[in-house]
């Protein structure tokens, strides 16, 4: 309004032309002609222009006209909220903007301006992630602590978020460590606290999921792969090096330290179940705090239009299994956490998967079930079908009873007594086939000579098994005393020096 008082100054009072005064005024010739004009029109002096408010001047020369918008402002919020909903597009939203405003944005201007807007929403906003597509997961790098109230001490937990895609609502746990069972067991928490599955489960390339990374083609644990397969998901890895592939779950995670663990940083727990607890509570509370721009909290965005998309859980939860490989021994056993589990002796010198739970223990040959057995947490001991056994086709193995003692007869006969002793003292021959092959192949890294020796100090103190003959070798003892009544003097275990330790002391 400055510039149209002067322009009014040197026309009024210098009686400039319009060239001039667009000189003077540094604007177009264009614009000083139509403020001159409009000054003409106006009929007043120039001591009435200077006297007159700026607001009023203004009104006076450009007078403002009521324009009532033709074009409906779309909804945004509502925009991007449906965009998560399966099978709809922007171009099917604009279709039916159009419908509601006839005279509103066309397409490419609708779309710009939605563009325009996401760039300014919110995060949580930015990812068009489908309702019930996605769930994100991921370790946090803080860890929440606990105390050991017999002893004092801290201990450190491992905090997993979950995020779901469309709605970003978050599930944290507590676990004790980054374990395929605590990783999986944390997965089947966040299903049933979210009431159903996403159509996906998307985990970072962490060794609890992963048997192999690979940016193209990385490998799912069995055990992961077996419960992906009983709540009919898919499993998909991030790429290695990409983290833009986990945003989501990223933005969680920061959520979840700034808002839970910092939260929880002045309050001391006693057990990981009290943990969990506090977790639960602030987790709740993050999740209905409402998000900058949509004003809506994650637990509003879940129940409109994430909840109704997920897939419902199957009627029995998941037993975590661990897998692990072994070869088929000569026994027809394999070696399942110190405990031996027999196979069909047909199956000898496969190698089979196995897969035990806290209650159960199965073999598969070539992805076949081969044998099943109820877990027992016996160390050393051998669960046996008699199914599994050769019976009458026995004389067809390679490795017999027979054939164990003639191996022994070779070395000596204390050797050959010792082996009958360990096949008599145990429930099947077979049993004790791992003991004798492992005296015999004692005779490769010591002397036959010493092992005869070593096999008669075993019989004298009824040491029927490999570990006593090879700890006598190990230690020098097989020789040392010889008197059957000593026989039970002398324990067998690592902490024995034996004679040349004392040797060595009396020549120091």
């Amino acid at each position: 309004m400055k510039k149209i008082k002067e322009i009014a100054r040197l026309l009024f009072e210098c009686n400039l032309g319009i060239r001039p005064i667009a000189r003077a005024c540094n604007i177009s010739t264009s614009t000083a002609s139509t403020y001159v004009e409009k000054l003409k029109e106006l009929g007043a002096t120039y001591q009435e222009i200077c006297e007159t408010d700026e607001d009023t001047l203004s009104d006076l020369i450009s007078p403002k006209t009521e324009k009532t918008s033709i074009k409906g402002m779309p909804d945004f919020v509502y925009i991007a909220g449906e965009l998560k909903k399966k099978g709809v597009t922007l171009q099917l939203l604009h279709e039916e903007y159009k419908r509601d405003n006839p005279d509103g944005y066309e397409k490419s201007q609708f779309y710009q301006l939605y563009r325009d807007w996401k760039k300014k929403a919110d995060p949580v906003m930015r990812f068009t992630h489908k309702a019930g597509e996605k769930m994100f997961v991921d370790f946090s790098g803080d860890k929440p602590h606990y105390q050991d109230p017999a002893t004092g001490r801290m201990i450190e937990a491992e905090l997993i978020v979950s995020a779901l895609g469309a709605s970003s609502y978050i599930f944290a746990y507590a676990v004790p460590g980054q374990t395929t069972e605590s990783f999986i067991k944390c997965n089947i928490k966040a299903f049933e606290f979210y009431g159903g599955c996403s159509e996906c489960l998307i985990p970072d390339n962490l060794k609890a999921g992963v048997t192999h990374a690979c940016f193209y083609d990385p490998e799912i644990n069995k055990t992961l792969a077996a419960m992906a397969q009983h709540y009919n998901i898919a499993v998909i890895p991030t790429r290695v090096a990409k983290p833009k592939d986990k945003a989501k779950v990223e933005n969680a995670v920061l959520q979840a330290q700034r808002r839970i663990l910092a939260a929880l940083r002045n309050r001391t727990f006693f057990s990981l179940i009290e943990l969990n607890e506090a977790i639960l509570e602030e987790t709740e509370k993050l999740n209905r705090r409402p998000m900058a721009l949509i004003n809506k909290s994650r637990y509003d965005l879940f129940i409109e239009i994430e909840k109704p998309a997920l897939k419902p859980l199957p009627s029995e939860r998941f037993i975590i299994a661990s897998w692990t490989k072994a070869k088929v021994h000569i026994d027809y056993h394999v070696k399942v956490e110190k405990t031996y589990y027999s196979v069909p002796y047909t199956l000898i010198g496969e190698t089979l998967d196995i897969m035990h739970t806290g209650n159960t223990v199965e073999m598969y040959h070539k992805g076949k079930r081969v044998a099943s057995h109820i877990k027992t947490d016996k160390p050393g001991a051998f669960v046996t079908e008699n199914l599994h056994m050769p019976a009458e086709h026995r004389q067809y193995l390679e490795w017999t009873p027979a054939r164990i003692k003639l191996w022994g007869q070779k070395i000596g006969p204390n050797t050959k007594t010792l082996l009958e002793e360990i096949m008599e003292h145990r429930t099947h021959p077979e049993h004790g086939f791992r003991s004798c092959l492992g005296i015999i192949r004692l005779s490769k890294t010591y002397s036959p000579e010493r092992v005869e020796v070593a096999c008669k100090r075993a019989l004298e103190i009824e040491a029927y098994n490999y570990k006593s003959v090879k700890s006598l070798l190990q230690m020098g003892l097989e020789g040392s005393v010889t008197d059957v009544e000593n026989k039970k003097i002398v324990p067998l275990h690592n902490n024995i020096r034996g004679n040349e330790y004392y040797r060595e002391a009396t020549h120091d």
